[in-house]
């Protein structure tokens, strides 16, 4: 009896362990925030219809950091023009000091389950379409996964916090 019961706690806590180590892996791969963001067409008003492209040694990371890698894409980085009546966005925060200085409100909304998750969605079933997972070194996936980001929202939420100007203070 003794045995089953060490055996079952030993199964327990190893099964924990192991969850949350597979969590931090995650966390510490997107931590650098590595991706490439790209239009992928026209979204509705107030939203932009985005294509963001994760780098992870695992893709099923690369898949589920998908969403935060595209609102931060969109609030930091903006994206060039292309095709399918495309134009450039240029990022919500002009500068790249503001999210040292701002750091305690990103480190919040872009924590897992954080308030990021509100001005996102994904713009498929989930599925991946087979040109969008690549790999492309022996240990490296790159994984495009399309999303729709609430822009508008989103600027509203970082005018509210002080972080951007408001469209209409400039005048």
């Amino acid at each position: 009896m003794k045995k089953s019961v060490l055996l079952m706690l030993f199964l327990i806590i190893g099964v924990s362990v192991n969850a949350q180590w597979k969590k931090n892996k995650a966390n510490e791969d997107s931590k650098i925030w590595r991706y490439d963001l790209e239009c992928e067409g026209i979204g509705k008003r107030g939203s932009k219809l985005v294509k963001v492209w994760s780098y992870s040694k695992n893709p099923k990371h690369a898949i589920s950091r998908g969403m935060k890698n595209a609102v931060h894409g969109i609030v930091f980085k903006g994206y060039s023009g292309g095709g399918q009546g495309c134009t450039t966005f240029r990022a919500l925060v002009p500068s790249v000091e503001m999210e040292e200085k701002y750091a305690s409100f990103f480190d919040a909304f872009f924590a897992d389950g954080g308030e990021y998750l509100k001005y996102v969605s994904m713009a498929t079933d989930g599925s991946i379409a087979p040109g969008d997972r690549l790999k492309v070194s022996k240990r490296e996936y790159k994984i495009g996964v399309v999303v729709n980001v609430l822009t508008d929202a989103l600027r509203k939420r970082l005018e509210s916090e002080g972080i951007v100007k408001g469209l209409a203070s400039g005048f």
